[in-house]
């Protein structure tokens, strides 16, 4: 969508009075505050975090039934009926929208009226591909967005949370469903004020000044086109500058329709600087690699190839096979005891969820997204119920190794250290995840099978 259309759709949905011109918000930055004295609780134990991105599933979609969480089988669409959720495969050969303007429809609430709750009743209107073109992918049931991915796939992902902690008041930072903006936050905490997607198929800095992207106001209306490249500081940045190591594992970083997933192709000083041939790593199985032979670093960004993402429209329900996977390899490791795993889907994906996202900011938050926290710290078996966001995996980060906060998003979010950890106990043993596809059977797949226009 260009970004005429972009200003179009704001102003048809009548958020607030249309602004297309105007700035876009300025982004509290926090880089420059020092650090001063301990903030962690960890005790020194932890060494390394490995931060698991996948794709495109809400809370309710993907962890539907699970006890404790708070999770509900039913919903509601615009005109008021209410509907069960229908169990639809990882599988499943179509994709919901999930850009800023289905969001506001989903929402149906939040962002024409700003501190007013969702209702959450819109799901229905938000477009789906299944059924076009004529002949194309037919769709399960007349409400496709209301659906919840049934228990046979996602045994890996319950496995892991009954050993471990979820988390079910995890939200996105950013409110619009983009994957783009998403990893943003996942390294910087911020997105420079953009939303939505890329103008351009080679984008970010590869894609040069043609490629931009529209940014919000505060009034939440379209602001003025920026190039999607961007030189915002970002973890990896204080990492680099306090001499830890990181490393993020993406798809074939030279594959840019699959570029989405290397959120560092963005950020100006680290696509054309050293860290871009040392630590932007492809393709994402050399993790197994790095862990095995011991040289996992202090972070790790792990990022998936379509099959391997949960992402609708791949085809595939490989996902939770491939995060189990990522998690064997740590727990089988000599990092096992000096590790805390968070796994979190980058954004909802279009599908329905029922708890309203609170508005925190005027790009955020977005609609909740499941966490697990995997760790021989982490407490047993038990559900979180602490309001989280991709800043407070940052946040985490920070006080682990003693950071400064990078922006709006990390200051004020809460840390999972306080809620899902016990860090006076000893570290736990580890027990494997039960899993059918191995380390290798990943390392022998395309590094991405086939392209595709990642959100």
């Amino acid at each position: 969508m260009n970004n005429a259309a972009l200003a179009a759709l704001a102003c048809a949905l009548a958020l607030t009075a249309c602004a297309g011109t105007s700035p876009a918000t300025p982004v509290e930055n926090a880089s420059s505050q020092s650090f001063t004295g301990a903030r962690h609780k960890a005790g020194g134990k932890i060494a390394h975090v490995v931060i698991i991105v996948q794709e495109n599933r809400s809370f309710d979609d993907l962890f539907q039934g699970y006890p404790g969480a708070d999770t509900q089988s039913y919903g509601y669409i615009s005109t008021g009926k209410k509907v069960s959720l229908a169990p639809i495969g990882l599988e499943a050969p179509w994709d919901i929208q999930h850009s800023s303007g289905e969001f506001f429809k989903a929402c149906d609430g939040q962002g024409s009226l700003p501190g007013t709750d969702c209702k959450m009743d819109g799901f229905d209107q938000e477009f789906v591909t299944c059924g076009r073109p004529v002949g194309g992918p037919r769709c399960p049931n007349p409400n496709p967005q209301y659906g919840y991915v049934p228990r046979s796939e996602t045994k890996p992902y319950f496995a892991m949370a009954h050993q471990y902690v979820l988390a079910d008041k995890m939200f996105a930072s950013n409110f619009d469903g983009s994957s783009f903006v998403s990893h943003q936050y996942a390294i910087a905490g911020q997105a420079s004020s953009s939303v939505d997607f890329p103008s351009q198929s080679t984008w970010g800095c590869d894609g040069g000044p043609q490629d931009t992207i529209a940014t919000l106001t505060a009034q939440r209306t379209y602001g003025s086109p920026i190039q999607a490249c961007f030189d915002n500081q970002t973890l990896a940045d204080e990492l680099d500058t306090s001499g830890f190591s990181w490393r993020y594992y993406a798809s074939n970083i030279s594959d840019l329709t699959s570029g989405i997933w290397s959120a560092y192709q963005a950020i100006k000083h680290i696509r054309y600087g050293p860290d871009w041939k040392t630590d932007v790593v492809s393709p994402q199985t050399r993790f197994f690699k790095d862990v095995s032979s011991g040289k996992l670093p202090a972070v790790s960004w792990v990022t998936p190839t379509c099959d391997n993402s949960d992402h609708a429209a791949c085809g595939s329900n490989h996902g939770p096979l491939w995060v189990a996977s990522l998690v064997n390899a740590v727990g089988k490791s000599q990092y096992w005891d000096s590790t805390v795993i968070f796994v979190f889907w980058d954004d909802y994906g279009g599908w329905y969820d029922h708890v309203p996202p609170p508005l925190a900011d005027y790009d955020g938050l977005g609609i909740r997204v499941p966490l697990l926290v995997i760790s021989p710290y982490a407490k047993a078996g038990y559900v979180s119920h602490v309001q989280y966001e991709h800043g407070s995996i940052l946040k985490f980060v920070e006080d682990q190794f003693g950071l400064a906060r990078l922006s709006a998003s990390d200051k004020r979010a809460n840390s999972p250290e306080g809620d899902c950890f016990d860090f006076s106990q000893k570290p736990r043993a580890f027990v494997p995840i039960p899993t059918r596809m191995k380390a290798a059977d990943f390392v022998r797949e395309p590094i991405d099978p086939r392209p595709t226009d990642y959100e």
